[in-house]
């Protein structure tokens, strides 16, 4: 293993039977517990003093780790602000017979220094050595934006979530009442529960959370649940020894294979205790999936609200979700794996009958879920291993045959979609078929990008079929990658067109987002940019005005 970096603090366990489930697999409350102890240890080495947990951004939990294997936490500070830092922690699992190393997590907290007593503190830079640490230096800014924006951004999306009727609120068989999964448990906080500050130390909470989340996600599914992530939240106030920590948990909302618990946690003194008046030291939401005896992931039923507190619960779960998407593909900036096809003009018809099916395929995928709807508009988003998908359905007063003609020509696309600077045919294939060299804006000061895409037409076969419009990008040798451009990827998009009556249409638009193009999707999921909406809108005003040769008509 490589020796650490400078300022990095590493923690290495071997997992014991007491650190595990009954499953044998490590206990997501202890690998929390030592997460926790090592961020601190990193801020206390480049602060110089005692320092305390502020908040934790969003944990993603990938592998599972057992009995026998080796955990190694890794924590450094990526960037100091005045009083605060941002701490980097990655976690990994070995296996000691075979030697392989997997990912567990890789998370971000914040910290405060704490000197004692009047003395002020102004944190000293952190010394950049590698590219790598020029990078997370500069991220660090973008993620603190979210952290500072993040109950703002809420409490937009919980408003704008009152003002239409969830659709996904609507009875139907199998709903069942969240009433039996509330859970209530008491710790009373001893010597060993506290840090070197006296102070209950945050990773002991944070396990104690974990224990009634898990329990309230088991009464709800009846089998094993696995905690996949817990969502961003912050210290509201410390507790002590002598503390009585009271926790309340409850199942929020299910989204198909994952459900959302949300845990309150209150700390008494005596005096508190015997009044009856507690102090909100934390709350924090906690996703799990569930497998069955077979291994299998268990599909969670819905949840049907009963009180005005489910029905802002249940909001909250959707709003949240919504912000958790933006944040996870702006913020991990994933490495992406080229799924581009070599165009070959021999093959012309396998390509383009593939690129029409993966779009259809995409848009039959069960699964989908609303996150928002506005007027003539409706947002879905589907999520699958790590894989995310948007639908945008758009309601339009035009007849299908001319929404289809319209949008099929993407030299007209800039008229009405901002994402697009230009886009020129390059490749007149056939009839149904034409290659395009697409430029986008600039995105987050990086160099603008561009696409070289197949769009491949068709309409429809039958009465009740769909125009189809599909897109991806391919390879071409006669565009090669430019200087000026980052060359990015569409893997699966296009458009649905269906006829309603003879004047009106639905224009269904799905995009399998890449890493490349999360950027123009993220913020807007994430509840902090509104492009998709005003984007969408465009596009029905674009199609309800203009021309059938694409002219706006502005009489």
């Amino acid at each position: 293993m490589e020796r650490p970096a400078p300022g990095e603090v590493r923690m290495s366990q071997a997992i014991q039977p007491a650190h595990a489930n009954p499953r044998g697999e490590l206990s997501a409350g202890q690998l929390l517990k030592w997460i926790d102890a090592t961020a601190c240890l990193a801020a206390e080495k480049h602060a110089g003093v005692s320092c305390v947990t502020a908040s934790v951004d969003d944990i993603q939990f990938e592998e599972l780790a057992r009995v026998g294997q080796v955990i190694t936490i890794k924590a450094k500070v990526t960037r100091a602000f005045s009083t605060s830092m941002e701490i980097s922690i990655k976690v990994v699992v070995q296996d000691m017979l075979t030697g392989i190393e997997k990912l567990v997590s890789v998370a971000f907290s914040t910290f405060v220094a704490k000197p004692v007593g009047e003395e002020k503190i102004d944190l000293k830079p952190v010394t950049l050595l590698t590219e790598q640490d020029h990078m997370e230096h500069n991220l660090a800014s973008e993620r603190r934006k979210v952290r500072l924006h993040h109950e703002d951004t809420f409490k937009n999306l919980m408003k704008e979530n009152s003002k239409f009727e969830d659709p996904i609120c609507d009875e139907e068989e199998g709903m069942v009442p969240t009433s039996g999964t509330s859970v209530q448990s008491i710790e009373l906080v001893l010597p060993p529960h506290a840090n070197h500050h006296g102070n209950t130390f945050g990773g002991q909470i944070m396990a104690w959370m974990e224990t009634v989340a898990t329990i309230s996600a088991r009464r709800l599914c009846r089998a094993h649940p696995l905690l996949k992530s817990v969502d961003m939240f912050k210290f509201r106030g410390p507790s002590t020894v002598g503390d009585r920590l009271v926790f309340n948990a409850i199942v929020n909302n299910t989204f198909q294979t994952c459900v959302e618990v949300g845990v309150r946690v209150e700390a008494f003194d005596c005096q508190e205790w015997s009044e009856g008046q507690g102090r909100h030291i934390n709350s924090a939401f906690l996703i799990y999936n569930a497998v069955d005896d077979k291994e299998e992931l268990v599909t969670f039923p819905r949840i049907k609200p009963m009180s005005e507190e489910d029905f802002r619960r249940y909001r909250g779960a959707i709003a949240r979700k919504r912000i958790r998407l933006g944040r996870k593909y702006v913020i991990s900036h994933k490495e992406e794996v080229s799924l581009c096809v070599h165009w070959d003009i021999s093959n012309q018809g396998t390509l383009s009958n593939a690129n029409v099916e993966a779009l259809k395929n995409l848009a039959a995928r069960s699964g989908w879920e609303v996150t928002s709807v506005v007027e003539k508009i409706k947002i879905y988003t589907l999520e699958e291993h790590d894989i995310l998908s948007v639908w945008v359905e758009k309601h339009v007063e035009r007849p299908a045959h001319v929404a289809y003609h319209l949008l099929s020509d993407f030299t007209k696309r800039p008229l009405w979609d901002p994402h697009y600077v230009s886009c020129e045919v390059i490749d007149w294939v056939s009839e149904a078929d034409q290659i395009y060299h697409i430029t986008c804006p600039v995105v987050n000061g990086d160099k603008p990008k561009d696409l070289v895409v197949l769009v491949s037409r068709r309409g429809p076969l039958k009465d009740g079929d769909s125009y189809v419009v599909a897109v991806k990008s391919v390879i071409l040798p006669s565009v090669p990658p430019s200087p000026q451009y980052i060359r990015s990827e569409i893997i699966c998009a296009g458009f649905l067109i269906h006829a309603i009556d003879s004047s009106s249409c639905t224009v269904s638009y799905f995009n399998q987002i890449s890493a490349s193009i999360s950027p123009y999707f993220a913020g807007n999921l994430g509840g902090w940019s509104k492009s998709i909406e005003e984007t969408a809108a465009s596009c029905i005003q674009f199609l309800e005005n203009a021309t059938e040769d694409g002219l706006i008509n502005i009489f």
